[in-house]
């Protein structure tokens, strides 16, 4: 296979996830695809910008909007950064290209109110995927992880005496996010009721299904989107939207953008500054106690 190298570099070097991996080769197969069909280039190596120009402009006209266009330009361009490196290329076939323009997406954060009563009917029943699934929400809004974190969290990366939760982040960066007193107790409900499912194949696992097996990201989407889509219209309810919530409540409050960088294992400032639109209403409050001639 023509990417193995570059695929193998992107898992042993850069720590990238099999599911970045993954995408990353399909981008690269497609536009081989595009190239060998189209032209009868069998090698990426060989190929010039004209190329690349011509899928992108295929891609335009198959509809592909332009956020996936830039996503997939970006693997490519990621792919010739490494043939560069190895040096199998002189020169970066996309040095110069510039990213297609894209509308900014707002991400419209679930309200305190929603998910007080997200937490209210999960707090109706007590049976072991009940606690578990208001346990999933509290860990999502108390401390921003991501879904791949939650679901990989291990029984040992919770500390009861100290109050916190370890987490594997990109790249195999681990972080302590502390835990609210709330939580802890819910954890405690939860650990009491997994020990009573017999035959727990993933035991490592903290969140297990009650067949006693790791639970899935599908699974986790569809617990979140179920529970907010009866007291939320908003069109997107998923487990960003949580942690979208628990960064913009944390600033909204005040929180630091430093701290709330390391709560949420950004590798950048600027990832973090996405979460600071506020609403309307809290820049007037802010701005109605602020200014000089209030």
């Amino acid at each position: 296979m023509p990417f193995t190298p570059f695929l193998s570099y992107l898992e042993l070097e850069k720590k990238y996830s099999p599911h970045t991996i993954l995408a990353y080769k399909r981008d690269l197969d497609s536009f081989l695809q595009f190239a060998s069909q189209k032209f009868g280039y069998k090698n990426i190596v060989k190929i010039h910008y004209a190329i690349i120009r011509s899928w992108i402009v295929n891609l335009v006209d198959s509809g592909v909007s332009n956020r996936t266009i830039n996503r997939k330009i970006s693997s490519l361009k990621s792919y010739y950064k490494f043939l560069l490196k190895i040096g199998d290329i002189q020169e970066n076939p996309l040095s110069k290209h510039k990213a297609l323009k894209v509308a900014k997406k707002i991400q419209v954060p679930f309200s305190e109110k929603e998910i007080q009563q997200v937490l209210s009917l999960l707090n109706e029943t007590n049976d072991f995927e009940s606690i578990r699934n208001k346990l999933i929400v509290e860990l999502f809004y108390s401390t921003g992880i991501r879904r791949a974190e939650l679901i990989n969290i291990k029984v040992q990366d919770i500390s009861i005496s100290q109050q916190t939760v370890k987490v594997l982040g990109k790249r195999n960066k681990e972080r302590i996010i502390p835990l609210l007193p709330s939580v802890i107790e819910t954890i405690k409900q939860y650990i009491r009721l997994r020990d009573e499912i017999s035959n727990i194949t993933d035991q490592e696992f903290l969140f297990i299904s009650k067949k006693g097996v790791k639970i899935y990201e599908t699974l986790v989407y569809r617990i979140i989107n179920s529970y907010f889509s009866m007291v939320s219209q908003k069109v997107k309810r998923s487990p960003h939207i949580l942690r979208h919530s628990f960064a913009t409540h944390l600033l909204n409050e005040g929180a630091d953008l430093k701290a709330v960088k390391e709560l949420l294992g950004h590798a950048s400032l600027a990832s973090t500054q996405v979460y600071t639109h506020n609403n309307i209403a809290k820049l007037k409050d802010v701005y109605l106690k602020s200014h000089p001639r209030r």
